[in-house]
């Protein structure tokens, strides 16, 4: 996106805060009025005093005393104004960034999962935060600053004309010197500033990713690899930010010498205009503080093109996830047009994937499911097995329609997933995986995540159902026990259950267990098997496991090698032939675990 399509954008961010802008406008207008009299009431004292002394002093405490009450009135007065000024544009600028970060993070999550398998978590998390706050300061804060400087600015070179138009000519000579520096240095900056939020970006991801695998890092004692990684990460970003500093220092320092040149031209030929009797010493005072006035406004607005700058190098970053259109789309069908169909079996659904190709967007070059067909009737069982790698938990996240599939159909009561309501789909679809994930909240809170509008009563008898009553019950605060960041604060088995519990209150249609019971000792493997046998009641499931224990439960059997189906049949028709089935489950009887997709 351009400098001049930014900016504009920039701009309608504040649309919606418009009534509260023009309070603080008029209070701006105000205040900067203000601002602009005390240097009029100035010259009025200076001449008084200087007339009335060479009078004889008569009437010149009266008009000191005036005078000082006047601008002392003034300053009060402006005083207020501009705390009315300040508060408007910040209430309005909160206000903004809190609108624009919830429509960032609803456009983040309208994402399709591929989006994120291609982006750092942390660099979206510092979209949402560093880079809002950029933009927030430019469109409410910052726009004040401009608005209030630039009608002192103006206010002031105007007034300097009317006060003294030999002095003004003198001054406008350092105007095309500070022009050419604005224009040099604010190019220049906006390139460092997306430099030092890309910076910025980089160590906050560095940061997510350790924290949030804090137990691996300590597993294999790499603290010090870490500091080292993140301390690299904040040196790249410190030296962007040396960089922005010697700028802006560089840009501060020549617009400083610059105001001052100013005034000393304005003191040289002001002296001179004095001595020959053509300015009194009032003329000349009101003169330098307008000159002031209008050197400290040019100054602030150079420091503001800086920031403005900055804003638009966050701002393409953060409109460009605005405006990114998903890949996946929702279609507007229910998976239950069919009147039958749900009357027949309203808790299970008819599934079917049809000629499935499918390659993860990161790797399109190797497709991990080749030509895959597969039916469960509404009610059915069916086991997927094979070997690590073989496919089977890219189908789970094809049924999920975490992705879609690059060739085939996968479809719902005979209608394809692109055409269904994808909030629908997804609630007609249940998944308990492996290593589920918990919320750091409350364990009822993680259970009704399942249906929000849950009562406490249907928390507790998921939780009953789900075999969990029991231990949350031992727990001092129950159901409001926090669980821990991604449920750190329960064992493998309790995380199971809770996950188990949240499924039954969704109540889907369609339940996909993903080596749900993979990683649980046998106590606990039995409390979460039995869980998973009430829930499946009814329910058209595909379990992807390799236990024995789980596989028998199924009607029918798959073994996946290779991203194919190469067997299919029961338990013991599969035993029977001797092919990759038996091979399997022969190595889990003797404990030798799960065998290489390459020995397929």
């Amino acid at each position: 996106m351009s400098d001049a399509a930014s900016f504009p954008r920039l701009l309608s961010l504040a649309r919606p805060e418009t009534r509260t802008l023009t309070l603080g406008m008029l209070a701006l207008v105000g205040s900067s009025g203000l601002a602009l009299a005390y240097p009029m009431v100035v010259q009025s004292l200076i001449d008084g005093i200087d007339s009335g002394v060479k009078a004889g002093g008569t009437g010149a405490r009266s008009l000191v005393d005036r005078s000082v009450a006047l601008l002392i009135g003034l300053f009060l007065v402006g005083a207020a104004l501009g705390a009315a000024r300040a508060w408007l544009f910040t209430v309005a600028g909160e206000r903004i960034v809190a609108r624009l970060r919830r429509d960032l993070f609803g456009a983040l999550l309208r994402q399709e999962t591929a989006f994120f398998d291609e982006r750092r978590t942390g660099e979206l998390t510092s979209r949402l935060a560093a880079d809002t706050t950029v933009l927030q300061n430019a469109v409410t804060v910052n726009i004040s600053m401009l608005l209030r400087f630039g009608v002192m600015g103006i206010g002031a070179v105007v007034l300097l004309f009317v006060t003294s138009w030999r002095l003004s000519l003198v001054t406008l000579v350092m105007v095309p010197v500070a022009a050419g520096l604005s224009r040099v240095a604010g190019k220049r900056m906006k390139e460092v500033a997306r430099s030092a939020q890309d910076a910025l970006a980089g160590s906050a991801t560095v940061a997510e990713e350790v924290i949030s695998g804090i137990r691996t890092v300590r597993s294999f004692a790499q603290e010090e690899r870490e500091v080292g990684r993140y301390a690299s990460a904040v040196d790249e970003s410190f030296a962007v930010g040396r960089k922005r500093a010697g700028l802006s220092a560089l840009f501060q320092g020549l617009g400083g010498f610059a105001g001052y040149a100013v005034v000393g031209l304005v003191l040289w030929y002001g002296g001179h205009l004095l001595v020959e009797k053509q300015l009194t010493i009032g003329t000349l005072t009101s003169y330098l503080l307008y000159t002031l006035t209008a050197a400290f406004s040019i100054g602030a607005l150079s420091s503001l093109y800086e920031d403005f700058m900055k804003a638009i190098g966050a701002s393409s970053r953060v409109f460009e996830l605005l405006d990114r259109t998903p890949a996946m789309r929702s279609g507007s069908r229910s998976p239950w047009e069919s009147v039958a169909l749900a009357q027949e079996a309203p808790r299970a659904g008819h599934l079917a994937l049809h000629d499935v190709v499918f390659a993860y967007p990161t790797r399109k070059t190797e497709p991990v499911l080749k030509n895959v067909s597969l039916t469960l009737a509404p009610g059915e069982v069916v086991a997927l097995v094979g070997p690590s790698g073989s496919g089977k938990s890219t189908l789970s996240a094809l049924i999920s329609r975490l992705y879609d599939p690059d060739e085939g159909q996968v479809c719902l009561n005979g209608i394809d997933y692109r055409e269904l309501d994808v909030i629908a789909l997804r609630r007609a679809i249940g998944v308990v995986s492996q290593e589920p994930i918990l919320f750091a909240t409350s364990i009822a809170d993680n259970i009704r995540y399942g249906k929000a509008d849950a009562t406490d009563a249907e928390v507790e008898a998921a939780a009953r159902a789900a075999n969990a009553h029991d231990f949350v019950s031992r727990f001092p605060a129950g159901y409001q026990t926090l669980v821990g960041e991604r449920g750190t604060q329960l064992s493998g088995g309790q995380k199971q259950r809770i996950a188990i519990a949240r499924a039954i209150l969704a109540s889907p249609a369609v339940l996909v267990l993903d080596e749900a019971t993979s990683a649980l000792d046998a106590e606990s493997e039995h409390l979460v098997q039995e869980a998973l046998d009430r829930l499946m009641e009814s329910r058209t499931t595909l379990v992807i496991a390799h236990r024995l224990s789980t596989i028998r439960r199924a009607t029918r059997v798959i073994v996946v090698a290779g991203g194919r189906f190469v067997e299919e049949g029961s338990h013991d028709e599969l035993m029977a032939r001797g092919g990759l089935y038996r091979s399997l489950v022969e190595r889990q009887l003797l404990g030798l675990g799960d065998v290489p997709a390459s020995a397929a």
